[in-house]
């Protein structure tokens, strides 16, 4: 690392400490000739993604994208936003460890919905109605109707192994 000041290569680092959530590293480095003192960040280099659309259009993957339309269907949820944060390093996360750097939307959004099913009901059937464009009642009842078997399902196990099924969907019902 050269000084910003002098261009001498050798220099002390005075601090470091984590920022940008844990995603980078600030260091305080002070130059060994200049006696001057500067800022440096260290950061993951991620290799750009590319996101097929729809039409098969091809883009940069946008984290911001991601992060608007999920923002949008937590709007007056209890979602928090460090939970929405979150969600979207998990997606990204997945998205940097593939091999392949390109992606179709739809994954992200299957990805998406995925993440917001666990979440939070209300947000997942908003997410969905948009990304899935939903064209009348009969979508969002199918939305609905998912949502209740993954229910279930879960209610079911997490109910005692020695339980009648009926009694798992009761419990659900109730």
């Amino acid at each position: 690392m050269h000084c910003p000041f002098c261009q001498h290569p050798n220099n002390r680092v005075l601090e470091s400490r984590s920022a940008e959530a844990g995603r980078s590293i600030r260091r305080r480095r002070e130059c060994l000739r200049c006696e001057r003192r500067f800022t440096t960040y260290e950061r993951i280099e991620y290799v750009p993604i590319t996101v097929i659309k729809r039409n098969s259009d091809h883009e940069l993957f946008e984290r911001s994208k991601v992060l608007r339309g999920i923002v949008r269907a937590c709007e007056k949820t209890p979602v928090t936003p460090q939970t929405i944060e979150t969600v979207v390093d998990d997606i990204e996360a997945e998205l940097q460890q593939r091999a392949s750097r390109e992606v179709n939307s739809a994954e992200i959004g299957e990805m998406v919905l995925a993440k917001l099913q666990t979440i939070n009901e209300v947000a997942f059937v908003r997410f969905a109605s948009v990304y899935r464009q939903f064209q009348g009642i009969r979508d969002f009842t199918d939305a609905l109707n998912l949502l209740q078997d993954h229910a279930s399902e879960t209610t079911s196990e997490q109910a005692d192994p020695d339980a009648s099924p009926a009694y798992a969907v009761s419990v659900f019902r109730s």
